[in-house]
């Protein structure tokens, strides 16, 4: 088999992912915009003693620094899209920034929850006025910056780069995040709400730990969904059973079987795969399998090896022999 390199119509790119500049623009307005918000947070629930709003503040802290994650992936995946040591694009760099930002908010929930526990073996006077000032502020802050995501992410559909079913994972996680946090500065709301006019001054550290669980459950679904993506653990996805029925389905009624398949993802909700396919057909070629395999437009990127079966019969065996005869293709 000859393979020309350099002939644009055996050559492509692997660029899976397509830019999304508004949602650059819009993770890194929100990452200073928390950034902001964060310091004012803490320093606030420090001077006033207010552990749910010491508890808001490091979490807004994790969720400046996973927003930062998204918009340093953004700016890398963009930079170094057309490199070719990535093998398939560079889109995994944002699934290794949401990782990340996983690792992280476990290691803020331990401190949470740590910081609770201990205001709740040692209860100290919260001043609960100005602290609930400081968090009606966060969460009107957190309101902000779920308007700019949302704004991007509208914009994304509108120019067409995704369908409905779609989605900008690295967009959707720093959307989370705030969204979590202003469910946390709600939760500092309520506690510093109760302390002040019904003197329950255990709801702030409890409130704390509630705070703490909640990141806790966060993180645990963004490490697991991540994980998957980075460890290539794709084949219990419905793309796979589309293709197995493309192809043995009832197209090729000639007994067509895949005896060995690959698939990973490789944007969004764009997919590779590998496919080894065993066959009688004496025509049956990759590039009709490719152009089966388009009607589901989130495979972008196969790799088919066909092999032939021989009418002969191995001697004593009473299997059929692969013959020597095979079709590769790749796209």
């Amino acid at each position: 088999m000859t393979t020309a390199h350099n002939d644009s119509r055996w050559s492509h790119q692997h660029v899976f992912n397509a830019d999304n500049p508004a949602a650059e623009r819009g993770t890194r307005a929100v990452m200073w915009i928390t950034a902001a918000m964060m310091v004012v947070e803490i320093a606030a629930g420090w001077w006033f003693n207010s552990m749910a709003l010491l508890a808001d503040g490091w979490h807004m802290s994790s969720h400046a620094f996973a927003i930062g994650l998204s918009a340093f992936a953004y700016a890398a995946a963009r930079r170094y899209a057309d490199d070719p040591r990535f093998a398939f694009g560079t889109w995994k760099i944002e699934i290794l920034g949401g990782f990340a930002s996983a690792i992280f908010l476990l290691g803020v929930a331990a401190m949470m929850v740590f910081g609770s526990v201990e205001r709740l073996l040692q209860p100290q006077v919260i001043h609960y006025q100005q602290a609930i000032f400081v968090a009606v502020i966060g969460l009107l802050v957190n309101v902000v910056c779920a308007v700019i995501l949302g704004r991007a992410h509208g914009d994304h559909h509108h120019h067409g780069h995704a369908h409905e079913h779609h989605h900008d994972l690295n967009l959707r996680s720093a959307y989370l995040h705030v969204i979590a946090d202003a469910a946390t500065s709600v939760l500092a709301i309520v506690a510093l709400a109760g302390g002040l006019f019904y003197g329950w001054s255990w709801l702030d550290p409890v409130m704390g730990l509630v705070g703490a669980a909640l990141v806790g459950i966060w993180a645990k679904g963004l490490l697991i969904d991540t994980g998957k993506v980075l460890l290539d653990r794709e084949m219990d996805h419905p793309v796979v059973d589309e293709i197995r029925e493309v192809i043995e389905l009832p197209a090729h009624p000639d007994g067509t079987k895949i005896v060995d398949l690959h698939v990973w993802r490789v944007g969004a909700e764009a997919y590779s795969c590998a496919i080894s396919i065993v066959t009688h057909s004496e025509t049956l070629t990759p590039e009709q399998v490719r152009e089966q395999l388009r009607q589901h437009e989130e495979i972008v990127h196969s790799t088919i090896e066909i092999h032939r079966l021989s009418a002969k019969v191995a001697k004593g065996a009473g299997v059929d022999l692969f013959s020597n005869n095979k079709g590769r293709a790749s796209e």
